[in-house]
Formats: structure tokens, C-alpha cells, sequence
């Protein structure tokens, strides 16, 4: 039986896999092109002991580790993210970033931390915690065109302390629902690609998407190959639930 860690909650108990079982969120240095990682947020109930237990299996099977989140100080605690650098730096786990992944580089021991979404504002605010523990983090960007000039600065600013900015769809459509009502290529037209384009013109060099809500199909995975190298899905903790990462 895989190792769980059960959360009350007000009206009903929950169990969650430890994320030290979970198969999908571990890089083993095999070359796939989907990736998935798994939510730090505290509505994920992820909790301290489940993300230690799959910082230990990284140190201890050479691995890369794949967690992500959206917003620093709101989502997921300031404290949180702390003690998972702060426990990466103990072990030995090196960041790692998909720009990483997509250059063949990146073998473990490692963490590969990702943000989703435009909390561009959170994630300058936890500029000082990334540069206490030497993190490199991955920020997977929707909504780019939206962004304010002082948005775009921001991100630039990240992007010069050595993080990866990398793409999240134009308007964070789920893409297996807008492929079934309007088709695969007006979903790459519409969602997928001009998010990597409009990026791109801004001088970021995309190799990797992650799909809105961690939604995608073996269809959309070789669709979106053909533009970029690395793809990522996330797997949900909860026990039993479909896992969405192909191995």
C-alpha cells in the first residue's frame, strides 16, 4: 500500500498520497517531453512531512523533483516555500529550471520549482527568499499581452536573476475542452502558440509549455512537440485519482 498523508477537513477526511510515492513527479534523467509536477498551494493539502519525504527520495535516487505554485505570500505560504529551499539547499538538490530540461541538462539531484500563471507582482516579492537560497525557479506566464509595462519590467527583472520564463497559454484555456469544441489547430492558434510567440518576441527563449490546469491528451502532447521540446502536465495527490503523466 503507497504511503499516505490523511488531512481533516471541516466536513470530511481526506487522504493524499505522500508525494514521495508519487512516480510522476520524479526526473530520472530518461528524456520524456511530458513533465509533471505536483501543487505546493495549501488548498492541495501538500503538506511539510509529504514534501520532505519527496526531497529525501530526489537526494536519495539522484532524481529531479518537480513542484509548482502560483502565488508567494497568498496561495502558498511565504514559509512554505522557505522550508522546501531551505530543504533542497540541505540535501544537495540543485535547481533546476525546464529551459534545463529542454537543454538535455538538468539531471539530478535536483528541484524543479515552477509558478503558473501573472502573480508577477508575488513573484518579485519573493525575490529576496530566492536569492537567499541560490534558486532558480521556472515561471510558466499566461495572459502576457495583459501585462502592464511595470509587469513587463518585473518579469524582465526576474529573468535577469537567472530565472526561466517559459509559456502558459494566451488566455489559460483548458485545452482538451477547446479542442473537443473547436479542434486541435484552432486550440495551437488560438491559446498555445501565440502564448509561446508573443514571448518570444520579447526576447524569452520558450521551450516549454505548461498546460493550463495540467489539462492535455496524447494528441495535444504531439501537436505542441512540434514547437516545443518540453511539455508539463501536474499529478493531483489525491489517492486514486487519474494520474495524467505518462511515464
Amino acid at each position: 500500500m503507497r504511503p499516505a498523508v490523511c488531512v481533516l477537513a471541516l466536513l470530511a477526511a481526506a487522504c493524499r498520497d505522500d508525494a514521495g510515492a508519487i512516480d510522476g513527479i520524479f526526473y530520472d534523467g530518461d528524456g520524456r517531453r511530458v513533465h509533471c509536477a505536483i501543487n505546493l498551494d495549501s488548498a492541495a493539502g501538500n503538506g511539510d512531512d509529504s514534501v520532505d519525504h519527496a526531497l529525501d527520495r530526489a537526494a536519495a535516487r539522484g532524481e529531479v523533483v518537480e513542484l509548482y505554485a502560483h502565488r508567494p505570500g497568498r496561495t502558498v505560504p511565504l514559509e512554505k516555500l522557505e522550508h522546501v529551499l531551505a530543504g533542497a539547499v540541505d540535501r544537495g538538490l540543485r535547481p533546476v529550471t525546464y529551459a534545463d530540461f529542454a537543454a538535455g541538462e538538468g539531471l539530478g539531484p535536483g528541484l524543479a520549482l515552477s509558478f503558473d500563471d501573472a502573480a508577477v507582482d508575488e513573484w518579485t516579492s519573493a525575490r529576496p527568499l530566492f536569492q537567499q537560497y541560490g534558486a532558480r525557479v521556472t515561471f510558466f506566464v499566461t495572459r502576457y499581452p495583459g501585462f502592464t509595462d511595470e509587469d513587463r519590467a518585473e518579469l524582465r527583472q526576474l529573468a535577469a536573476d537567472g530565472h526561466d520564463i517559459q509559456a502558459h497559454g494566451i488566455a489559460h484555456r483548458r485545452a482538451p475542452a477547446y479542442v473537443e469544441a473547436h479542434g486541435i489547430t484552432a486550440y495551437l492558434e488560438d491559446e498555445a502558440l501565440p502564448s509561446i510567440d508573443v514571448l518570444r518576441a520579447d526576447g524569452y527563449e520558450v521551450s516549454a509549455f505548461a498546460y493550463p490546469y495540467g489539462a492535455r491528451t496524447a494528441e495535444l502532447d504531439r501537436a505542441l512537440g512540434r514547437y516545443v521540446p518540453v511539455l508539463r502536465s501536474v499529478v493531483f495527490s489525491f489517492e486514486g485519482a487519474f494520474s495524467p503523466c505518462p511515464r
